[in-house]
């Protein structure tokens, strides 16, 4: 009973025997340490932290020698494949008046940091999107205007050389009417149905392999045993495709490009908790992203391309917040990742 309930924390649970070698490991500590209990559970703790830090393993063994508890605060953990800052604190568990385990909780401090950083973008983007939703109205109106003056223009006029001018005029007004089209974003709601993610990530590096050049590597890594998840088939497939045709521009079609899932546990977007989440990476080897550029790429209209129109990742953005997912951006030179959080549905929760 008592492992049910501590498989229900959010707090990361440890036990170590007398000898400091783990005997058991809580659901959240299996999602802080990114392994599986089965793999972790018998390895020593000076095995699992000393790439965080060699001296825990002998204030662990002094803890348990001393019977006194301990306190370790703004510890960086080293996971495989990112680091996290932590608190730990332990107590020696005393059996015939003798400690015979020790009992280590791990809780992740730098996890409040993200949700702010996920509020914030959030916040952002709805204000961006609310300002621009705005701007495009007003210009749409005139436009038409315009376009249907040209029009009428266009049908008095006999000489071929006056007409040209008046074509233009409705060529322009028509490709600004569909830019302003493309800035007021997504105007259906997605029609969700059960589908396998990995049909829809299939999907686009088809596409996007069948659009480039032999030099462009696209490869994949895909967790087979991640569940069907509700989404619009069609919304996700552009909002994955506009993410990575940018991973083929930034390399300029000639680099690697990497699509990654993974299972997400225990995720919080904005404030609101799922308990599991399909997490897909798309990664390239490009130059990266300037890191002022970073805070702004998926605001409309900003792009550090001089032929782009800044509406790709803003759209995508929008497209995956209408599937309560978020997309973040982690970049630096020769590495840049966009992470898409796609929550996961189990039965009887609202999707």
């Amino acid at each position: 009973m008592y492992k049910r309930i501590l498989d229900h924390l959010n707090t990361a649970i440890l036990l170590f025997n007398s000898e400091l070698a783990l005997t058991y490991i809580n659901t959240a500590g299996e999602i802080l340490l990114a392994d599986s209990a089965n793999h972790l559970i018998g390895q020593s703790a000076s095995d699992l932290f000393k790439a965080s830090d060699p001296a825990l393993f002998l204030n662990l063994k002094q803890c348990l020698t001393m019977e006194e508890p301990l306190v370790e605060r703004s510890l960086v953990l080293n996971r495989l494949s990112q680091s996290v800052t932590i608190n730990l604190s332990a107590t020696p568990l005393l059996g015939n008046e003798q400690p015979m385990e020790i009992l280590v909780e791990l809780q992740q401090v730098d996890n409040h940091l993200r949700i702010s950083k996920e509020e914030r973008l959030l916040t952002q983007q709805n204000t961006a999107r609310l300002l621009v939703r705005g701007l495009a109205h007003e210009i749409k109106n005139p436009l038409g205007g315009l376009r249907g003056a040209a029009q009428l223009l266009d049908l008095e006029l006999h000489d071929p050389e006056l007409k040209e001018y008046t074509q233009i005029i409705i060529a322009e007004s028509d490709r600004l009417q569909g830019l302003m089209d493309k800035m007021l974003g997504p105007n259906k709601l997605p029609n969700k149905k059960t589908l396998n993610i990995h049909e829809v990530l299939e999907r686009v590096r088809q596409l996007v392999h069948a659009a480039s050049s032999g030099s462009l590597s696209i490869k994949y890594d895909y967790d087979p045993s991640i569940p069907d998840i509700q989404a619009d088939k069609d919304q996700l497939i552009q909002a994955i495709l506009n993410i990575t045709r940018n991973a083929v521009q930034a390399t300029e079609g000639k680099g690697n490009i990497l699509i990654k899932t993974r299972i997400h546990r225990h995720l919080c977007i904005g404030r609101k908790h799922y308990k599991l989440a399909a997490k897909i990476d798309i990664s390239d080897d490009g130059p990266g992203i300037d890191t002022d550029m970073l805070q702004q790429i998926f605001y409309p209209m900003i792009t550090g391309r001089a032929e782009g129109t800044g509406l790709g990742l803003s759209i995508a953005q929008s497209l995956i917040n209408q599937h309560s997912g978020l997309i973040e951006c982690n970049s630096e030179p020769g590495h840049t990742v966009f992470s898409i959080y796609l929550p996961i549905f189990v039965q009887g929760e609202p999707s």
